[in-house]
């Protein structure tokens, strides 16, 4: 087997490199990955803030909705 003998700074920039390959070959899974990240963080504030509201029964969401129609 062959010796590889690597400097930390040529492996920090091979480390680089190798992971903007990945991220220019791979864009579309990297952005539905962020996209969904993005939307799990809206939600989670959703929820926080919908926490500190005040409850609706289903009944009266329901007429709001029909409303909208």
């Amino acid at each position: 087997m062959t010796e590889i003998n690597l400097d930390e700074i040529k492996l920090k920039e091979l480390l680089k490199a190798a992971i903007v390959e990945v991220l220019q070959e791979q864009k579309e899974v990297f952005s539905d990955l962020f996209a969904e990240i993005i939307e799990d963080i809206a939600f989670s504030k959703a929820i926080k803030e919908g926490e500190k509201t005040e409850l609706v029964s289903r009944e009266a969401i329901f007429k709001i909705l029909e409303k909208e129609k």
